[in-house]
């Protein structure tokens, strides 16, 4: 036997072996008919009346509401200190108008390296009047805010969950104003 067909033979096998493998996977995963399990599918739980978890951004009252240009209504829901020195805000802009409006181009603020990215919430900031700071959403390393991005229309009634994420101001400080372009100031009080 040369060389050239051995080595044949052992791919063969080894293709062989694989297929076989694969063959009883797919048989083992196959839903074998056990009908008495019960669905756990996400959307079964929301169908059963359960409240959203707070990592949705959605609470009771919000910690506040930011009055925008066109009837556009920014709700405050969250903002978590995390352990990485972060503080994330979590919240919705509503249109609250009668017409479709658009996000204003002024909320990603007047930084070129960020309007580059597209619309976003960018130009927030948090404002620390007590240690008299102000503190800028955070970008990666290309540039790109830490925030929702991809903003556009919304229609009338239309609701768009957004999130923000700022350095953390000193561990005593627990009530800032979160300041948006385009909408009034409010003061949010920060958890964690």
């Amino acid at each position: 036997m040369s060389i050239r067909f051995t080595t044949k033979a052992r791919r063969g096998m080894v293709a062989l072996t694989v297929a076989a493998g694969l063959a009883l996977g797919v048989a083992g995963c196959g839903g074998g008919g056990d009908d008495n399990k019960p669905d756990t599918s996400a959307s079964s739980s929301k169908e059963a009346g359960s409240k959203p978890s707070s990592q949705e951004g959605q609470s009771e009252t919000p910690l506040a509401e930011l009055k925008g240009t066109d009837g556009l209504l920014l709700q405050v829901t969250s903002a978590e200190r995390d352990s990485g020195g972060f503080v994330t805000v979590n919240g919705v802009v509503k249109n609250d108008g009668a017409k479709s409006v658009v996000i204003p181009p002024q909320t990603s603020g007047d930084e070129t390296e960020v309007i580059a990215h597209g619309p976003s919430l960018g130009g927030a900031t948090l404002v620390d009047s007590k240690g008299k700071k102000r503190y800028y959403v955070l970008r990666d390393t290309e540039g790109r805010p830490l925030t929702t991005t991809g903003l556009g229309n919304l229609e009338a009634g239309q609701t768009l969950p957004v999130f923000m994420q700022f350095p953390a101001p000193p561990a005593g400080t627990s009530e800032v104003d979160l300041q948006v372009p385009t909408f009034s100031s409010g003061s949010i009080k920060i958890s964690g």
